[in-house]
């Protein structure tokens, strides 16, 4: 279950180069990723469920590093729900990319022994579709499909460290939490597994109209 070869692992630093990121949740994950997992996009911004959470090791414990994540369109196409077969089609070409943004975990930067001592969770990352959003939450394209990306980085303490940019940096994708970037959910199954395993969802677990 641990990811260690990151995108380009050759030639990398030594504060970078043993990272391995364990994505948590990962039979939950692949449930979702056997449906077709979608992810609410608002204006206002929506938490992902699952939530993004990994476990770090191979960190220099005595380093600083920043986390972060990006999102990138898995391919060149719109797609719509074709609820007669339960499926998704492609429905056309994308729409121009959204602005390309990054997340940081609040918690960067920190020493690698932090970022090691407990799961990661990136549970303040919001999802919007407003192209105008000015919160830094990520915007997607609805009807599209995404890759998120998690990047581990070594913040290096040399005067010139911009030169070894591409060397102070390791990136991890999980394929099972790949997403459709929707405004409502689509297929019933991912409603109704969104409820059943969302510990947030509970009023609508109750029969409780409370939402």
């Amino acid at each position: 279950g641990w990811a260690g070869e990151g995108l380009g692992a050759g030639g990398k630093n030594r504060h970078v180069c043993h990272a391995a990121a364990r994505l948590e949740m990962g039979s939950l994950w692949e449930e979702f990723n056997r449906l077709g997992t979608e992810m609410i996009v608002t204006k206002a911004g929506r938490r992902m469920f699952p939530t993004f959470q990994v476990k770090l090791s191979g960190l220099d414990p005595l380093a600083d590093y920043v986390l972060l994540m990006d999102f990138i369109p898995l391919d060149d196409k719109r797609y719509r729900y074709a609820f007669h077969s339960s499926s998704w089609l492609a429905a056309g070409r994308a729409e121009p990319a959204a602005p390309g943004r990054v997340h940081f975990h609040p918690d960067s930067p920190a020493k690698g022994a932090q970022w090691m001592r407990q799961i990661v969770s990136f549970d303040k990352l919001k999802l919007t579709n407003n192209l105008l959003d000015d919160n830094g939450h990520i915007i997607l394209n609805s009807m599209h499909r995404y890759q998120p990306r998690f990047h581990v980085v070594f913040v290096d303490p040399r005067r010139d460290s911009e030169r070894f940019a591409h060397q102070n940096f390791k990136s991890f994708s999980f394929p099972e939490t790949q997403f459709m970037a929707v405004t409502a959910y689509q297929n019933h199954r991912i409603t109704q597994l969104k409820i059943a395993s969302n510990p947030f969802a509970k009023g609508f677990r109750d029969g409780d109209p409370e939402p």
